[in-house]
């Protein structure tokens, strides 16, 4: 698949013919950038925006899939929440085939848990409204995208008096990932493509430790991949001025403040706690824990788990991916043992997972690179 061929998939190929020249023409010396958001993965996997990109230009994935970064150990709490008596487990669709150390939420179903895939947490609220004799459990996977919903399902429940609802909180701030990524000198990036998602939440402004605490740019993108080649047109730009600051290539969703009214519910319902990560361990203060007024809704609070010894997908190197230290293609089990059929970890799982993005759209990256003409 060529460049022109390439450039065809786009909704406006003229503008994106454009973007991609002036790239080329500012790209002089390399450049690393990362995108966060898994939904600009996908993006920049299926449209072929790397082979578009000039050799100079290296695009990684980071850790913006929030079912891959969820540690090994909240697996496997998770699946021992399931097996409780009485206890109806909740979750988005991902989470169920996410191997734990043992077995997946799928298999305890299998052998008699009550797993149910529900599409907002406010269903889980139901679910507890409707089975007042059963325990039900959300599990609140994500960031802070998702946390101010799984809040409200919180107030909901105390405003209902559901007394068998509860959630078990593994939500994560993302801003603390990155300062990891940059802190720890795995990898030298030049610049981040901002989440869109997040960033309609916490604001553009949330990014400003980048370029004030690491000299480097960020433009938080919308998904659209013409989107994505103005974002990256814009960090190509500030290097090679030798700026750094945030811009927001997605006015059209992001405020530079944010939400204020679902930070104000998440605020409410959360306070900032340390969480564990796959692939970084223990983060400070990057997780988000129910506040001590809403023990009564805090599956962590409520059950008493029993200590399990966790262990990572023996050969999975889902970890590495996340921290943009090797790409998908570069775990040994990638494509062979591991595929969307059979996944050994959640990278593969995930519909935000890089090691999913790049075996879905495996026929695109194998396409002829783009060339400067």
């Amino acid at each position: 698949m060529n460049t022109e061929s390439l450039l065809q998939r786009f909704r406006d190929p003229q503008l994106a013919r454009q973007l991609v020249a002036e790239i080329h023409a500012l790209a002089r010396s390399p450049m690393t950038f990362m995108e966060f958001c898994g939904g600009h993965t996908h993006a920049i996997m299926q449209f072929g925006i790397r082979q578009l990109m000039p050799p100079t230009v290296r695009l990684l994935s980071g850790p913006g899939c929030p079912v891959c970064v969820t540690s090994q150990a909240d697996i496997d709490q998770a699946i021992a929440l399931a097996q409780l008596p009485d206890v109806i487990l909740t979750t988005f669709g991902d989470m169920v085939r996410v191997p734990g150390t043992q077995n997946t939420l799928q298999e305890a179903a299998a052998h008699g848990a009550d797993v149910r895939i529900v599409y907002s947490p406010l269903d889980a609220v139901r679910l507890a409204q409707d089975h007042p004799e059963r325990r039900v459990v959300f599990l609140g996977v994500g960031f802070e995208t998702t946390a101010p919903g799984v809040a409200a399902s919180i107030l909901q429940a105390e405003a209902l008096g559901l007394e068998n609802y509860a959630v078990f909180s593994m939500h994560k701030y993302t801003p603390p990932a990155m300062r990891a990524i940059l802190d720890m000198g795995e990898i030298r990036l030049n610049g981040v493509i901002g989440p869109g998602h997040v960033s309609t939440i916490i604001g553009s402004d949330a990014w400003s430790f980048l370029p004030e605490d690491y000299g480097i740019p960020v433009v938080v993108s919308g998904f659209e991949p013409v989107d994505i080649l103005l974002t990256i047109r814009e960090l190509v730009a500030q290097v090679a001025r030798g700026e750094a600051k945030v811009v927001n290539a997605y006015g059209r969703a992001v405020l530079p403040q944010g939400n204020r009214a679902a930070l104000d519910i998440m605020n409410r319902v959360f306070h900032v706690a340390d969480a564990d990560w796959r692939g970084f361990g223990v983060l400070p203060a990057s997780g988000m824990a129910i506040r001590p007024e809403y023990r009564l809704f805090d599956a962590a609070h409520r059950f008493t788990l029993p200590e399990i010894p966790s262990r990572e997908p023996p050969g999975c190197r889902c970890g590495d991916v996340l921290r943009g230290v090797i790409e998908p293609p570069e775990c040994p089990l990638f494509g062979k043992v591991c595929t969307p059929d059979t996944p050994k970890g959640p990278c593969m799982v995930s519909d935000e997972g890089a090691c999913s993005a790049h075996y879905l759209y495996r026929s695109v990256e194998i396409a002829e690179p783009a060339s400067n003409s």
